[in-house]
């Protein structure tokens, strides 16, 4: 069974629902351990001082911020701690938007919110959070701290249940303006938009994630297998790079006819 996270409260106004926190994902990653290629010995990291060329202990490394201008700050633990937020037990809900009008570019991390409890009060406030904003396709902007950090999230309905994700800050979603894009002048051509229409209409079908996997992770899984047992991992040949498309109009009309043939 999943641990809980996070346990705390939803908070709007003079109501407080209780609820506890479950990471949305689950890590399918194969990981790894460096290891000594000669030997198979772990690989262990140590910190050295680069002026000294010695270990430096845990307790004697100290917080160096460097200026635009070349110069380094130097910041204790105890004042970075003035800086953290205030470690606090809710999710204070400031607002209710359109799901709609939120862009999928600023979700971080998804988080499932289930009732903190099984009192039949906490049970029934959650109920009836999830049933309002299910019913009025909006969702609930806040603000909490987990560990050291303050998050913005998104709440809504899902399945029955609460999600959480949260948001990355304004700032940190980079602006269009200074990314090179594409001229007037490289307008492509009417006859092209309709051909590119028509193809992306040939592909499109209802949204299903089960239809998509992780073909990376199925392909190292059974690199791991081969070498358990012992087998030869045969590497194939570089691919060549693409070549450029010649003829864009030829391009479309030959892949649309390739999938109406499928």
């Amino acid at each position: 069974m999943p641990r809980s996270l996070w346990t705390g409260s939803l908070s709007f106004g003079l109501v407080s629902v209780p609820v506890a926190m479950y990471s949305g994902v689950v890590d399918t990653d194969l990981h790894f351990r460096q290891l000594h290629a000669k030997d198979h010995a772990p690989v262990e990291i140590h910190r050295y001082c680069a002026e000294e060329d010695e270990e430096v202990p845990y307790e004697e490394i100290a917080n160096g911020y460097e200026t635009d201008d070349g110069d380094m700050v130097i910041l204790t633990d105890a004042e970075l701690a003035t800086a953290a937020p205030r470690k606090t037990r809710t999710v204070d809900i400031e607002a209710f938007v359109d799901i709609d009008d939120v862009d999928p570019i600023h979700f971080d991390h998804p988080y499932v919110l289930v009732p903190g409890g099984d009192s039949e009060g906490a049970v029934r406030a959650y109920r009836l959070l999830v049933e309002v904003m299910d019913r009025t396709e909006r969702a609930a902007l806040g603000r909490f701290v987990m560990r050291t950090k303050e998050y913005l999230v998104l709440i809504r309905a899902r399945s029955g249940r609460l999600t959480l994700t949260t948001l990355l800050w304004h700032d940190e979603v980079r602006p269009a303006k200074g990314i090179p894009t594409p001229t007037k002048r490289d307008k492509p051509a009417r006859k092209e938009v309709d051909q590119a229409v028509a193809l992306i209409e040939a592909l499109a079908c209802p949204w299903d994630p089960d239809r998509y996997e992780d073909a990376y992770q199925k392909r190292l899984k059974k690199i791991v297998q081969q070498k358990r047992k012992g087998k030869t991992v045969e590497v194939p040949e570089a691919e060549k790079e693409p070549s450029p498309v010649p003829d864009l109009m030829a391009a479309l009309e030959q892949t649309l006819a390739d999938i109406k043939s499928r």
